[in-house]
């Protein structure tokens, strides 16, 4: 592990301190303030760690955080809320009042600067009655707070006045050797003015604004929270608000089927078709299917009428494989593959309205109608194509399924589309040495006759639709950008039509034995799924007027659906709904390589629900790590600490505590309660917080919305914290009272939080409701307009058994399931001394006269090992010179084939020069 601090730096104590105390072995460097240790960030950022495996952390008190417990020292729940505490509340004003005495030289102005947050601190300190923050020793809390006090509390033109706690405490943890160490290293004797030239590169800082607490988990930078003050009339607002209770208007009833509806907002949500033959990893369903659902299940809670649907892509070359390789029909593949898919997402908690499938009459019906207006208006032309075929298999080989070399750099495995190692595109026929991928024979080139669509005729219409369309709808960057590059590079006529047999069939009379390429047919689907859902599919396709159409994807479908079938549409001049809003993720990674079936690794669909990990775990994490903005990465150790910290010590022991102190102080009834100014105060942040859900849920950001979910129940944590109703339950009259109104207003704060989660962990959600005995309406109240705190328990409301929600991810556990789900790299650093099992379906090699038949059998299973070893250390990023090794090796085996087979080696060497 390698430190980057800078001298003068403040946040930079804490952490010399936390490294010294815990004794953790890291080499430290120092640096001057503008360094950017961490490239992927605008802005400079110290303290910075870079640990072994590459993650990086850059804010203070998720390095202190990450030291202590890499040390052995795990901090709980109280250590977090002090963290959280110091991020929101105590570092906005720090900063405020370190620029007020180091930049403006008005060191008397910061005592009524920190007064409020010295208070807070003050009485919590002395209600604790225990030398440190948390406890008996000193803590995270206590190093990190400490850390942040020092530069302002330790200047002698500072006086504590009546904070005499708040002294005791700060002399104790400055007498600790690692701190008198950290501050000499950092500050250097001089106080406040070592810090001045660190505060004169920060900005002014906002009442809003304050430093980010997350760790870098290969994610992009999250966002800087925001501690909102509330003012009196927010205040006031929200006492009106809490006081109007529970909505009288009926639940809505969900009929089907769902059809537009006059004075409704009509929302009609499709998730990009999964390929059937494909078991969906973890990024296939968070880019797709879980983010619209999440959507989905949000826009019934805002009563809007909301039509979910979705199916399996089952027509095209793959299919057609796949079935060779089973042995099965591709009817037969595609109705195995189809209830794989079904299952996997019903685990999930995937709410369709109707989950479908392309392979039916509808799908025929309107796919060759839209065709046939494409011919009437001109928008379809005919060309020749080259393309490669395989005269062993009788048929024309897709690109996915042709490997040769690369004509521009000499890859031996490019594909017949892209060459993954200089990046190229690639005309299949121009691949020097093409091989059949089924069965490993030499292809021949044969010509056939087309049908395109125009593309070039139609883009004026499309840039003048996507011009309203980006503007006026929720487009994702990704999108907007993907976009624009296709229509900035000038669009060209697309075919449109394949010579396959799997598919749906080209009516027209001169291309009878061809079918619709599936980029054409695929999205089609979107209109058959609903046709085969209700009769009445045209008053959501065909009603642009009524229905808002979003469309979820990953970004390498963008283009099918911003720019391709939209000009489809358009072209058949039929008053088709285009898409309003293009909600496209980037790609979710597994820890640092790629999800590889083949080679074993990370979780797909169907072994999840074998980890034992319920799926609303599994929605969370994926929802938290959801790549809205970057590239993210799936990370078991991750997975644990949020699933540890976010949901077992903040969300769910926020939810238990309330409870459980109705049904143990106050036999199970919510107890009367009267509102004090810190109530008062609570109820508008709180109130706030669930108008920024509602904000970042309408715009579609999934990931920020569940920030302010948990951001809310550490609200909450800290309420109760301070409040100490456990205390006061015991105590006169009028502490008995306030422990009743903190906790009556903590268990209403759990009933809006089941809410809230519901879009995101609907098994959970129930539970809390059912344990909460929460009545329905609660689910249809508060996320109306712009959100409304209401109380939906009001006193004498009588609750449920409480239990805990969530189960701790223990640290074997999760190790067993990394090395499980890590594949087969390791065993792939030494070449094979025998060859590997063949695939799924066994390559077959034709047996030739006069040559080694077994041979070159298992010579084709050993280039396929030795493939995978290549793709394997090149998704390990291993060195140059060592990749090089294992490609030449791969060459030999694919000679020694090519020589087993009775191929001619100099002649297809020959042949492959004059194309």
């Amino acid at each position: 592990m390698k430190l980057f601090v800078s001298e003068g730096n403040p946040h930079c104590l804490k952490v010399l301190a936390a490294l010294e105390l815990t004794g953790v072995k890291c080499d430290v460097q120092y640096v001057n303030h503008e360094e950017k240790v961490v490239q992927f960030l605008n802005h400079p950022a110290l303290p910075a760690l870079i640990l072994p495996a590459g993650q990086q952390l850059f804010s203070a008190n998720a390095i202190c955080r990450y030291l202590f417990e890499v040390s052995g020292q795990n901090y709980n729940d109280h250590c977090n809320q002090w963290l959280e505490w110091e991020v929101t509340v105590l570092q906005p004003a720090l900063l405020r009042a370190l620029r007020t005495a180091v930049l403006q030289g008005k060191g008397s102005d910061v005592s009524q600067i920190l007064q409020s947050p010295l208070n807070f601190l003050d009485q919590s300190l002395l209600k604790g009655s225990k030398p440190y923050l948390t406890g008996e020793a000193v803590s995270v809390a206590d190093i990190v707070l400490w850390g942040a006090l020092h530069p302002i509390l330790s200047d002698s033109s500072f006086t504590l006045g009546e904070h005499n706690s708040v002294k005791t405490w700060f002399d104790q943890v400055a007498a600790v050797h690692s701190c008198q160490s950290a501050v000499q290293k950092v500050l250097q004797g001089k106080g406040l003015q070592a810090m001045k030239s660190y505060m004169q590169r920060q900005p002014a800082p906002q009442n809003s604004q304050c430093r980010d607490a997350q760790p870098c988990n290969n994610n992009p930078a999250e966002s800087e929270e925001r501690q909102h003050f509330v003012s009196e009339e927010e205040c006031e607002a929200a006492v009106l608000a809490w006081n109007t209770g529970l909505s009288s208007c009926p639940a809505p009833d969900r009929q089907h089927p769902i059809l537009p509806q006059e004075g409704k907002r009509n929302v009609l949500v499709t998730s990009a078709l999964p390929y059937v033959n494909n078991v969906p990893h973890l990024g296939n369903i968070i880019g797709c299917v879980l983010s619209a659902d999440v959507f989905s299940r949000y826009g019934r809670l805002r009563r809007w009428n909301m039509l979910f649907v979705c199916g399996t892509d089952e027509y095209g070359t793959a299919t057609e494989n796949k079935a060779r390789e089973e042995g099965l029909t591709p009817k037969q593949i595609c109705d195995k593959y189809h209830a794989v898919h079904s299952s996997i997402y019903s685990w999930f908690q995937i709410d369709f309205d109707f989950f479908g499938r392309t392979t039916t009459e509808k799908q025929t019906e309107i796919a060759q109608n839209i065709f046939w207006r494409l011919h009437k208006h001109g928008y379809l032309v005919e060309d020749t194509v080259e393309q490669l075929r395989c005269e062993n298999c009788q048929r024309f080989l897709a690109d996915r399924f042709v490997e040769g070399t690369c004509p521009h750099c000499s890859y031996p495995e490019a594909r017949g589309d892209q060459c993954d190692k200089c990046g190229r595109l690639i005309n299949a026929v121009e691949l020097r040495d093409p091989q059949c991928k089924v069965c490993r024979q030499t292809p021949v080139i044969r010509s056939s006759k087309h049908l395109f669509l125009d593309l070039p005729k139609l883009e004026s219409q499309l840039e003048q639709w996507l011009e309203k369309s980006t503007s006026t709808g929720d487009w994702t960057t990704n999108a907007k950008q993907i976009t624009h590059s296709w229509i900035r590079d000038g669009l060209k006529p697309r075919c449109i039509t394949r010579d396959l047999h799997w598919g749906t069939p080209v009516p027209h009379p001169d291309f009878k034995e061809k079918v619709f390429y599936v980029w054409f047919d695929a999205p089609i689907g979107y209109l058959s799924i609903t046709a085969n859902y209700t009769s009445e599919w045209e008053r959501w396709w065909k009603n642009p007027q009524q229905v808002e159409l979003y469309n979820f994807m990953a970004k390498d479908n963008v283009p099918f659906h911003s720019v391709v079938f939209p000009c489809s549409l358009l072209g058949a001049q039929d008053n088709y709904t285009l898409v309003n809003h293009l909600v496209a993720t980037e790609y979710l990674n597994y820890e640092d390589t790629k999800f590889s079936k083949s080679r074993g690794t990370g979780v797909f669909g169907d072994m999840a629900k074998d980890t034992g990990i319920p799926s609303d775990v599994w929605r969370f994490y994926l929802l938290y790590v959801r790549p809205e903005g970057q590239d993210s990465a799936f990370s078991w150790a991750d997975m644990a600490m949020k699933n540890n910290s976010e949901l077992l010590n903040n969300l769910g022991n926020f939810i238990n505590r309330a409870g459980m102190f109705v049904t143990k102080f106050f036999e199970g009834c919510v107890p009367v309660m009267e509102l004090q100014r810190e109530d008062k105060e609570l109820l508008a942040v709180v109130g706030w917080e669930l108008q920024q859900y509602i904000q970042l849920m309408d715009k579609v950001k999934i990931r920020d919305a569940l920030k302010h979910i948990l951001n809310i129940s550490r609200h909450g944590n800290q309420y109760i914290q301070v409040n100490q109703p456990w205390k006061k339950i015991k105590g006169e009259e009028s502490e008995r009272l306030r422990a009743g109104t903190v906790t009556g207003v903590a268990v209403n704060i759990a009933c809006l939080l089941s809410v809230m989660l519901l879009p995101y962990m609907p098994l959970v959600s129930q539970t809390i409701r059912d344990q909460l005995n929460a009545p329905q309406s609660c689910v249809y109240t508060m996320l109306q307009g712009s959100g409304t705190f209401v109380c939906s328990l009001s006193a004498g409301h009588r609750i449920g058994t409480v239990s805990p929600l969530f189960q701790k991810l223990e640290a074997e556990q999760i190790e067993a399931l990394k090395k499980r789900f890590g594949g087969q790299q390791a065993p792939l650093q030494s070449t094979p001394s025998t060859p590997a099992a063949a695939p799924a379906a066994a390559i077959k090699v034709a047996a030739v006269e006069g040559l080694d038949s077994e041979k070159a059998e298992q010579l084709v299973k050993a280039v396929a090992e030795q493939g995978d070893k290549v793709r394997a250390l090149k998704a390990q990023k291993a060195e140059k010179d060592v990749i090089a090794a294992e490609v030449s090796k791969l060459l030999e085996l694919k000679t020694q084939l090519a020589l087993a087979e009775g191929k001619n080696l100099e002649p297809t060497s020959k042949k492959g020069k004059k194309k």
